[in-house]
């Protein structure tokens, strides 16, 4: 099934509530292909429209132009005109080039009571209708195509046509016009909104779902007429149209408040269906995503292929694990201020941080259970270096200084704890987790006789792999919490450990005697 080719043909806001931008995020929530000519531009935000201005009319022509001379429309969607010689110019457009579906929102009025269509425009409207498949008038503008509709026609019977009964005004313009009309109800009052479709012959469908209590309304009727064009393109019906963007609408319009989009009559939320249906982008996910060329060129460096092989030297592993002890003691230290911030004490930089309003002080990643894994952790960082370390290195390595590599990564460990942040810290220290216990999971299980059994062993521990996940998941919940700039902050502090990992597993080979000699 091809993606609906949409043109909306519509004045601007450049808030992006309404108008032509409005009218694409529609099209786009309803995965059609938005295209876009623009009448006016107005200069509106949620409060109301401070001014128009409407480009020479040739200038539009040239925009249509250009759109139907290259791109197969399959629906166009009109709103806002705003004078007469701007609906002819689109009329006499729409003779020549007519897509299989056209939906007219006959913007007149705006959310905020501004008029967008003067009299002789709204007057030259009517030739438009003829071409139209669906008109979307709210009541307000109803009335005033009804009274269009009752003075075309004569009004024979005398009543004046703004004062007829919803359906009675539908059903007249309807039958003027040869159109079907889509009367909404959004500006009734209620417990239900209730839209009905009327076709030329009479014939009417309601379409009801529950009134949303918002004043975030602006731009709903270039929203729904948007989304109605691209589904009726898709779906070739117009109830189905109709009946698959009302309830999109409504979800729209309840989750308006919380865009804090102004501090008007705030838009919809154009993205709430889609969002709902996408899975969850965890901030830790797309950190781990960021740095997958580091654990490529990680999993194939020399030190792990011929770990993993059982090729790579004893004594060169045992100069690694002297580095790594070395790392381990300052790692515990960072752990167990991790600890201290997750219970609320302590007197480390990070619970510092955390006091003075970090992503921590929120809650995030704070409490007893918090605290016990942090906790844990660091204890398992001494008991590693005594018992695993220690065992291995036999003195032969055991006196080994600091390497530069080492060093450097300590460094970068210290910077965060500095930061003021414990979440900062947190993130820097999750890559010792993640990396490792991704690369217990890639070299598999070590056959009996392995050379470096037991290391391949613990890293690739089911209870090690649980730890990482839950040291992911605190992370991430300090990531939740935070402002974008710490967020930012702690995305680059486990970047950059994530290379120092990297960093870490070349050492060994990379410059050997440095080991002896820092």
């Amino acid at each position: 099934m091809s993606v609906p080719r949409v043109l909306a043909i519509a004045g601007t806001d450049p808030t992006g509530g309404a108008g032509l931008q409005a009218d694409l995020k529609a099209i786009a929530a309803h995965d059609g292909y938005g295209m876009g000519v623009i009448t006016a531009l107005v200069a509106q935000n949620t409060h109301g429209v401070r001014s128009v201005h409407v480009p020479d009319v040739a200038f539009l022509r040239e925009q249509l132009d250009a759109v139907s001379d290259d791109v197969t429309i399959d629906a166009v969607k009109i709103g806002m005109l705003g004078t007469a010689p701007v609906v002819r110019v689109v009329t006499d457009w729409l003779r020549e080039h007519r897509p299989p579906v056209v939906v007219v929102d006959p913007v007149m009025v705006a959310t905020s009571g501004d008029r967008l269509l003067d009299e002789d425009a709204a007057a030259a409207m009517g030739a438009l209708f003829g071409l139209a498949d669906l008109v979307t008038p709210n009541r307000a503008e109803l009335r005033v195509l009804a009274e269009l509709a009752g003075a075309g026609a004569g009004a024979a019977a005398g009543a004046a046509p703004a004062s007829l009964p919803v359906l009675d005004a539908a059903r007249l313009v309807a039958s003027t016009w040869d159109v079907l009309v889509l009367a909404k109800g959004g500006h009734d009052e209620g417990p239900t909104s209730d839209d009905v479709l009327v076709s030329p012959p009479g014939s009417a469908r309601r379409f009801t779902a529950p009134r949303v209590a918002t004043a975030n309304t602006h731009g709903t009727g270039c929203s729904l007429s948007s989304a109605i064009a691209t589904l009726a393109a898709r779906h070739g019906d117009w109830e189905l149209a109709v009946g698959v963007a009302k309830p999109w609408l409504t979800a729209a319009l309840r989750r308006a408040d919380a865009l804090e989009v102004g501090s008007g009559n705030g838009p919809i939320d154009h993205g709430a269906v889609v969002r709902a249906l996408l899975p969850v982008a965890r901030f830790t996910d797309v950190w781990w995503s960021d740095v997958s060329s580091v654990l490529r060129s990680t999993i194939e460096c020399g030190f792990l292929v011929g770990l993993r092989d059982g090729t790579l030297d004893a004594d060169v592993f045992a100069g690694y694990l002297a580095q790594d002890v070395h790392y381990l003691r300052a790692y515990e230290q960072h752990l167990a201020a991790l600890a201290a911030s997750a219970a609320g004490a302590g007197t480390g930089a990070a619970a510092a941080g955390a006091a003075a309003g970090g992503a921590a002080a929120a809650g995030a990643g704070r409490g007893p259970a918090a605290a016990a894994f942090w906790t844990a952790a660091s204890e398992g960082c001494a008991a590693e270096a005594r018992d695993l370390h220690h065992r291995r290195l036999a003195g032969t390595h055991a006196d080994d200084p600091v390497h530069p590599t080492c060093a450097g990564y300590l460094a970068h460990l210290q910077q965060a704890a500095d930061s003021g942040s414990a979440a900062v810290l947190a993130a820097a220290v999750l890559p010792c987790f993640r990396v490792y216990a991704w690369v217990g999971a890639q070299l598999g299980s070590a056959p009996d006789g392995h050379a470096f059994a037991d290391w391949i062993t613990a890293y690739g521990d089911p209870g090690f792999a649980a730890s990482s996940a839950e040291a992911t998941r605190l992370v991430e919940e300090m990531a939740a919490s935070a402002t974008p700039a710490e967020r930012g902050r702690m995305a680059r502090a486990f970047r950059r450990s994530t290379e120092w990992e990297l960093a870490f597993f070349e050492m060994p080979l990379t410059v050997p005697e440095a080991r002896v000699s820092a």
